[in-house]
């Protein structure tokens, strides 16, 4: 039976209209309704509204969790089941839920708290870089206060994370085939998070996790576990950490696994992964029509 991983993107996979299929399911209107009720506002609007909208922080991390979640839910009804689970940045969080490590309303309201705390954040800028030479990259930025390599995606593409000066001083010390700033509020995934990490750390400390029903790859460190309070403090620490994402997918054919799965809008993290583990069979679920059947899956 062929060993299959899925994985959650995170901020930036958004795109208008999804999900529309998933909220208008009569048989899900009783957990949109719950999700819109935690919230204060509607997932299915914001997720029709202008783009400009649906990507600020505080919309796009509780859309993406609540239309992933619904979705990789609607996979399990039709038969299929991960042998193991991770999520990139905020796609970790879809990941504890499908793992059963929280239900879907504790989850959503962390991530509720989450985005409003990220949206908050007005200190310093984030990078991504493409196409450089990593050595010079991490020697620069070893060398540079107020930076840090906030996610490792893969061997050619990597974001940096910092105060406003030290990222431009990267920036215009590697030479990289492309650099772009990116548009968030703050240096996420970077020490400058440390406020924001310690008053969500609190609301955190609040939530019972129980153990992962499956094997789990998390950001900042990307060996597979079950343990409740492991992953509680791999969460913790997941503010102000590194995301090791080219890790968790070099991780992912030594523990047997054959096909990836890549549950959400997009294909940025197949498309990550292929660079990095290019004999991983790779498949896509961004809707309901793509959901594959069982035997399609284990092709």
């Amino acid at each position: 039976m062929t060993k299959t991983a899925w994985v959650f993107p995170g901020q930036g996979s958004q795109v208008v209209g999804m999900g529309k299929d998933l909220l208008e399911l009569p048989e899900l209107k009783a957990i949109a309704q719950q999700a819109d009720d935690i919230l204060g506002w509607s997932v299915a609007e914001i997720c029709q509204s202008a783009e400009d909208k649906l990507s600020r922080t505080l919309y796009t991390q509780p859309c993406l969790y609540v239309v992933e979640c619904l979705l990789a839910d609607q996979m399990k009804a039709k038969g299929h089941q991960p042998a193991l689970v991770a999520g990139h940045s905020l796609g970790e969080y879809v990941a504890l839920y499908v793992a059963e490590v929280f239900s879907f309303s504790a989850g959503l309201q962390l991530v509720k708290r989450r985005a409003e705390l990220m949206d908050s954040a007005s200190d310093g800028i984030m990078a991504a870089l493409i196409g450089f030479d990593r050595h010079q990259l991490l020697q620069h930025i070893q060398q540079t206060p107020d930076v840090v390599l906030a996610n490792d995606n893969n061997a050619g593409q990597v974001v940096i994370s910092g105060t406003v000066e030290a990222v431009e001083t990267v920036l215009n010390t590697v030479k990289s085939k492309r650099a772009v700033k990116l548009n968030v509020s703050g240096a996420f995934h970077s020490p400058l998070m440390a406020a924001a990490a310690t008053d969500f750390q609190n609301v955190l400390e609040q939530v019972s996790f129980n153990n992962a029903k499956v094997p789990i790859l998390s950001n900042v460190d990307p060996t597979p576990a079950t343990d409740a309070a492991s992953l509680k403090q791999r969460l913790i620490q997941q503010m102000t950490g590194s995301v090791r994402w080219r890790e968790i997918s070099l991780q992912l054919p030594e523990l047997g696994i054959e096909t990836v799965v890549e549950i959400g809008s997009g294909k940025v993290l197949t498309g990550l992964i292929k660079r990095t583990c290019p004999d991983l069979v790779l498949k896509n679920v961004s809707n309901l029509a793509e959901i594959p059947s069982v035997a399609d899956l284990q092709q």
